[in-house]
């Protein structure tokens, strides 16, 4: 007997009968899903394979109403049976009264007399004519939107005819960068995605999202196919061939399908939050309770092996600790992390290289002293296999089919092996680590890496437990480890294993010091590989996975190279600069301090205090590298846009500043007009753009560069703050904004009046502001001193300004209407 539950967004439609179910939205309307199949595929003793695909004497229960931390859930199950391995199915549908979602889940109990190993648990399989219905039903239209199964995993959208990005190198990334239950096609116009994805038509601007809200149970994959007639799409939970045995049984995380329109300002909002709240991120459990977005130093790419010759020893730390010290009235970071290179191996991380002779511990307690936040770099899970760990516990590591170790991927010169989480002993040694880094060694910040090598198929000694179940549950150790105050830094982890258990979260690959991946200064081979250091991928990633900041973690970008021993041009870190500031996460960088020359120490400094804030991404379904992001900001003078042009490409372009392609329209002006100023351009002549028709040619942009604006609606009558060098955003810096009349004697409306505005920023500041003014000011100070402005056309005025930590500006005006 059919079946439909409805709330004021959607509509699901059961058919037990025919053991399919659909989705609509509420009332008429695209897209739509139909004749969704589920499947489930699991092995009996003796590997014999088994598929469970229909729904055998379904059992459907009443509608009833249940509670969650998604609010009231509409809810109904559909109970089946198996044969002959007699398994039990329950599928759960549920529709929250008050969000777009529908929510699934399928619980498998083993009832028979004999273990059973869990292959496949697919909750949503659409492959008719008419399973996926979108607007154009144009071929040609549909993109799939991917996310990477790791911090390093490339993430973004594809069109038809593109082809899937996967690693050429095999066994030395493959493990490392890729689910190992997730496909990795090769044909164009098929794809993957861990966790969710977006799969929709961009001719009609509608979308259907598919995810799963958690992986504490199993990792989630997705596959579509957008080379046939009509698309396909695949949902499923990884089942790792872990054991049911009898008796018992298990669940998948909910799994959640939601429609949207790609062009709404927070398109993936309703996803990421439903996610939020499964995992309770209301701050209570978080490692701080608020957490705070780092800025620091980080030691890896000053002292790694591809720009610093011989090993990094305690004084490189201190020569650089003094720096930072020394800098701080300029540049006042928080965290000075110490990465890879203090430890004698990978797994032995209580024993030393030659370059620490007495350890750690007095580092951390001189960077305390300093008035910065010691922070340390550990790979708990990951271990080399000249390590001492490795000769004294060989039972402690994870083995593959054949007994031997397996392959953690290549990293340090060799192939490097895991610890086997389900083995007591080698957990309790990880759990040991983080203790002792945090509490005897005085770390409270620990950035985590290698962390996908707890989730690495092979022979776990509790072969019940999936790959998910088992990171999770190392995740869980080190966090209770560390201590609820404790700051961790996840990095090179499957995303979803993590949430609610890290503070921040690496979202895409290490930078490198060149714009392309290579190795041993080759390129043209590896420039391709998606998951490889290189400031392009991570960059490509901090925009794509933007959305994820302040809603999971705080989002971390890797650190910000200014380009000293590097290969990287000013107009890459200019675009490497704009990218970390305007997605809004973390900002480490890794130069040495003491040599950074005023320009290039400038770029970091005008992006403190750290923005924090999620930009839209415009064209994030619509191109494989997106390039137009718009930060909304207001303050005391008003509300004004941050706007990124990007050009991704390998030569100058030819582009123009399009007000339309950023959602911005001459109504969204009271007078139709936008002033328009560049940032980037301290020593350029003094300009700002009146723009009437809503575009600005940009000719010959070069390679891999940005053009940054701050653009406001003009007004009129009034002063407007049109942006400064002071501070990326182009008006955060400013504090207080008072524009004050004064009546002219007897009463009359002609007066005088005066703007004051305060300026604020740490350190020594020297720029330029840039404002709208009715009228030219009849006196100009800044604390009290004469300010010299120069007029620049159309009612623009420039002033130079410098100060230390924070300034008042007073522009005192007269003969001016209250009108």
């Amino acid at each position: 007997m059919a079946l439909t539950l409805e709330n004021t967004h959607l509509q699901l439609n059961l058919d037990p009968a025919a053991s399919t179910w659909g989705l609509r939205p509420s009332g008429a309307g695209l897209p739509a899903i139909a004749s969704v199949r589920t499947r489930v595929v699991y092995h009996l003793s003796g590997w014999r394979r088994c598929t469970q695909e229909t729904w055998m004497e379904a059992e459907t229960s009443a509608v009833q109403l249940v509670s969650s931390p998604h609010g009231l859930l509409q809810q109904v199950q559909v109970r089946f049976e198996s044969q002959p391995a007699g398994l039990h199915f329950c599928l759960t549908f549920a529709l929250p009264e008050d969000h777009p979602l529908l929510l699934m889940r399928l619980e498998i109990e083993n009832r028979s007399a004999h273990p059973v190993f869990l292959d496949v648990l697919e909750l949503l399989s659409a492959s008719g004519a008419e399973d996926l219905r979108f607007g154009s039903q144009s071929p040609g239209a549909l993109a799939f939107f991917t996310n990477g199964w790791q911090s390093w995993s490339y993430t973004g959208a594809y069109g038809p005819h593109q082809r899937y990005q996967r690693t050429r190198l095999g066994p030395f990334r493959a493990p490392t960068d890729f689910n190992a239950g997730t496909p990795q096609p090769t044909r164009p116009g098929r794809f993957a995605s861990d966790m969710f994805a977006v799969l929709g038509d961009r001719q009609e601007r509608c979308a259907l999202l598919a995810g799963f809200l958690s992986q504490r149970q199993h990792f989630g994959s997705l596959e579509a196919r957008l080379d046939l007639p009509h698309p396909t799409l695949r949902m499923w939970a990884n089942g790792d061939r872990a054991r049911l045995d009898p008796g018992m049984q298990t669940t998948t995380d909910w799994a959640c399908l939601l429609f949207l329109n790609p062009d709404d300002p927070d398109p993936l909002g309703a996803y990421l939050e439903a996610v939020r709240r499964e995992h309770a991120l209301d701050g209570s459990d978080w490692g701080s309770v608020a957490p705070a977005i780092p800025t620091g130093w980080c030691s890896w790419y000053q002292y790694s092996a591809e720009t610093y010759i011989g090993e990094i020893t305690d004084q490189d730390i201190q020569h650089n600790l003094q720096a930072m010290a020394a800098a701080r009235s300029q540049l006042p970071l928080q965290i000075c992390q110490i990465d890879d290179g203090f430890q004698a191996y990978q797994g032995d991380w209580l024993h030393f290289s030659p370059g620490f002779p007495d350890g750690i511990a007095p580092l951390a307690a001189e960077i305390q002293q300093t008035g910065f936040t010691p922070g340390l770099w550990l790979a708990p899970f990951i271990v080399h296999p000249y390590s001492q760990l490795t000769a004294r516990h060989p039972d402690w590591l994870l083995r593959g089919r054949l007994n031997n170790p397996v392959n953690a991927g290549y990293f340090w010169g060799v192939f490097n092996t895991a610890l086997d989480l389900t083995h007591p002993p080698a957990l309790e040694y990880a759990q040991q680590v983080i203790h002792t880094a945090v509490h005897q060694w005085g770390y409270p910040y620990l950035k985590l890496d290698f962390l996908y090598a707890a989730a690495l198929p092979g022979r776990y000694r509790d072969a019940t437990r999936t790959r998910a179940q088992v990171l999770r549950a190392g995740l869980q150790a080190l966090r209770q480890a560390a201590g609820p105050q404790a700051y961790l830094l996840g990095c090179s982890c499957p995303l979803g294993s993590a949430i609610g258990l890290v503070d921040a979260m690496r979202i895409g690959t290490d930078v490198g010091s060149r714009w392309y991946a290579s190795f041993g200064g080759v390129e043209p081979f590896l420039r391709g590989e998606p998951n490889l250091p290189s400031v392009a991928k991570a960059l490509h990633n901090a925009i794509t996975r933007a959305p994820l900041h302040r809603r999971w973690w705080v989002n971390d970008p890797d650190c910000l190279l200014l380009g000293l021993g590097t290969r990287l041009s000013q107009d890459e870190v200019i675009s490497a600069a704009t990218t970390i500031a305007l997605t809004g996460g973390s900002l480490l960088l890794s130069d040495d301090l003491s040599l950074l020359p005023p320009e290039r120490s400038w770029i970091a400094e005008v992006l403190l205090p750290l923005i924090g804030k999620t930009p839209r991404v415009l064209d994030w379904f619509d191109d494989s590298e997106p390039g137009r992001l718009r930060l909304d900001l207001e303050n005391a003078t008003g509300r004004w846009h941050l706007l990124a042009l990007f050009n991704w490409r390998d030569n100058p372009q030819d582009m123009a500043l399009r007000l339309e392609d950023f959602g911005l329209e001459a109504a969204d002006s009271p007078s139709g007009r936008f002033w328009a100023r560049r940032f980037w351009q301290p020593h350029a002549a003094p300009r700002v753009e009146n723009l009437l028709h809503p575009s600005l040619p940009l000719p010959a942009m070069p390679a891999h560069s940005v053009a940054l604006f701050a653009v406001r609606p003009q007004q009129s009558g009034a002063p407007q703050y049109l942006g400064s060098d002071l501070h990326i955003s182009q008006g955060l810096e400013v504090a207080g904004w008072d524009w004050e009349g004064q009546a002219a004697p007897g009463g009359s409306p002609i007066g005088s009046r005066t703007l004051r505005l305060r300026l604020e920023r740490p350190g020594r500041a020297a720029g330029r502001i840039f404002l709208s003014l009715p009228s030219p000011p009849v006196r100009a100070q800044m604390d009290g001193a004469p300010l010299t402005g120069q007029a620049l056309g159309e009612g623009g005025y420039a002033f130079e300004v410098t100060f230390d930590q924070s300034a008042q500006v007073d522009l005192t005006f007269s003969s001016i209407s209250d009108e």
